[in-house]
């Protein structure tokens, strides 16, 4: 990855902005590389201990009932978020990479110069874009959600047959098609265990449901 050296000249940055990159930090341009740093945890450890410990019973009793769950994440480091909120902005909506605030411990250089040193707005976007698409991005990532708060789980859940799962009160509940995370009944469940369903998002669960 390239890098580019902050100097008090370039370290200047309109008026906006709540941050800069002090001068003297080397920062490495944007682009695909970036995604595998800060990478989203997949462990239910990592959430919130009561958030957790609700969504380690709701799996047990998945596993019990003999469902197949793939979890994709649980926390999601503030740093992601950030890289992957202001890739989305400046790809897909028009944010210039210049008014992007620092965060303190992402090193990224959002602006690409040209030869003669003027920023290059295309390349600048492209690379925005090879981090939205190495992301895997629908919409547009928030900075601050149920992941980065340890309180969101995206899983994956499939089953054979019909489901015969026990609520968190010990009520067994027969389920069957479909037989996804998007079945009703199964959502009714997962609230009884406190593990609240997103239904437009396929895979997201959470404390509150968003």
């Amino acid at each position: 990855m390239a890098k580019v050296l902050v100097t008090k000249q370039n370290a200047r940055r309109p008026r906006k902005h709540p941050r800069r990159h002090p001068a003297g930090t080397t920062l490495i341009l944007s682009g695909k590389d970036w995604v595998n740093k800060f990478p989203t945890s997949k462990s239910v450890a990592d959430l919130d201990p009561t958030f957790g410990a609700n969504v380690s019973k709701f799996l047990a009793a998945l596993a019990a009932a003999g469902a197949s769950v793939s979890i994709n994440a649980t926390y999601r480091p503030r740093e992601r978020a950030y890289l992957m909120h202001y890739a989305f902005r400046i790809a897909r909506q028009g944010l210039s990479p210049l008014d992007v605030p620092a965060l303190a411990g992402v090193e990224i250089e959002w602006a690409h110069k040209s030869a003669s040193g003027k920023l290059d707005l295309t390349a600048s976007r492209n690379a925005a874009e090879e981090m939205v698409d190495a992301y895997g991005i629908a919409y547009k990532p928030a900075l601050r959600s149920q992941h980065t708060q340890r309180l969101a789980i995206d899983m994956t859940i499939s089953w054979q047959g019909d489901l015969k799962i026990a609520d968190a009160r010990g009520k067994v509940v027969t389920i069957g098609s479909p037989r996804t995370g998007q079945n009703s009944a199964l959502i009714n469940v997962g609230a009884t265990y406190k593990v609240i369903k997103l239904i437009s998002d396929p895979p997201h669960w959470s404390v509150d449901g968003h």
